[in-house]
């Protein structure tokens, strides 16, 4: 029986499937392990290279495996799709797993530390708190406007909203009035929550150097150079800025053949909220361009003087990204192009 050389690994929540190869990419074996059984089976194999989409658990179960001497490599699941073959399941997804894993050409996902997981958690639940306060706003402005009270879009403008529900002279009905009080009261409570979190953010970005020289960036603040240490790759898993903006997903996607180059829209890979985030704040800073105190930045105001102005802040977030890149790479803070004379 030949020595296996490569495991891919099909995660899952209770059963998982395991399919070993040798060093010609031949089938040593294919197993199904429950839970309990995972590193038991994993302590028994001679050190080799396991491989596993890079989803959800794959970071835990790459620590886990790891610490037994095991070579892990995480795929992005995209990439493992062209090697299934016809019917989709368990067998046959590991061993596209490994397939995948052995092409020299392969790029794979970094695994994270139980720390670096933990610092994106805040981020995650201000993302889902910040859904839900925009489910509640849209919900009483609805409800209002039925009564005739029509208030701006915008969570600026929430506090309007909430005045009117709070005012006992308001001509609202009497069934309304307790059923908005509680939406109200949530409101209020997710508001609260929200600026817990942003003060928690706030403090860690005061904490961290990287943070503290990502935040010299125009339009990059607390929370979002606070989100690019937590969820951002190290800086060394690319070689140039251009790389990691195409990572977060802020250049074209091409359809190109025939020697005919064909740009269409962003092509939103990568980490969505960091993807948002950059773009967040490039609006916030194309938003004050121009203006008496703001500092002078040529490129941006003649781009907004030729460009719709969100072609214009996807530009300006794929620029931001590549100079986050290059002061995560070399260190430093952001010095602004020197104006020609």
């Amino acid at each position: 029986m030949e020595e296996v050389i490569t495991i891919g690994l099909d995660l899952a929540k209770s059963v998982f499937q395991a399919h070993g190869a040798d060093r010609a990419g031949g089938v040593v074996f294919r197993k199904k392990l429950r839970r309990d059984q995972m590193l038991a089976f994993f302590a028994s194999q001679p050190r080799c290279l396991v491989a596993m989409e890079a989803c959800a658990s794959a970071h835990y179960w790459a620590r886990e495996i790891g610490a037994l001497g095991h070579e892990i490599r995480l795929i992005p699941p995209a990439y493992v799709k062209p090697f299934v073959k016809r019917q989709k399941n368990d067998m046959a997804d590991a061993e596209a797993i490994c397939e995948a894993a052995q092409r020299p050409t392969m790029r794979f996902v970094t695994p994270k530390s139980a720390e670096a997981q933990g610092s994106a958690v805040v981020f995650r639940t201000r993302d889902l708190l910040v859904r839900q306060r925009t489910q509640l706003i849209n919900a009483l402005r609805g409800h209002l406007a039925e009564f005739g009270f029509v208030v701006r879009q915008g969570a600026a403008h929430a506090a309007r909203l909430m005045d009117v529900v709070n005012d006992p002279s308001a001509d609202l009905p009497a069934q309304a009035r307790p059923v908005l009080a509680i939406i109200t009261e949530s409101l209020q409570a997710l508001q609260g929550q929200i600026a817990q979190l942003d003060a928690e953010i706030a403090a860690r970005a005061k904490r961290d150097p990287v943070a503290r020289r990502l935040m010299t960036i125009p339009g990059v603040g607390p929370v979002v150079a606070t989100a690019l240490v937590a969820l951002a790759p190290a800086a060394s898993t690319f070689k140039r800025g251009r790389d990691f903006a195409a990572w977060v997903g802020l250049t074209p996607r091409q359809h190109s053949s025939g020697g005919k180059e064909r740009l269409g829209r962003t092509s939103k890979m990568g980490e969505r909220s960091l993807r948002r985030l950059l773009i967040l704040g490039a609006s916030a800073a194309a938003r004050v361009s121009g203006r008496d105190r703001a500092p002078s930045n040529p490129w941006l105001e003649s781009m907004l003087a030729r460009k719709p102005r969100m072609l214009v802040t996807i530009a300006l977030a794929n620029k931001m990204a590549r100079i986050v890149w290059a002061l995560m790479a070399h260190g430093g803070t952001y010095r602004a192009p020197a104006m020609a004379v």
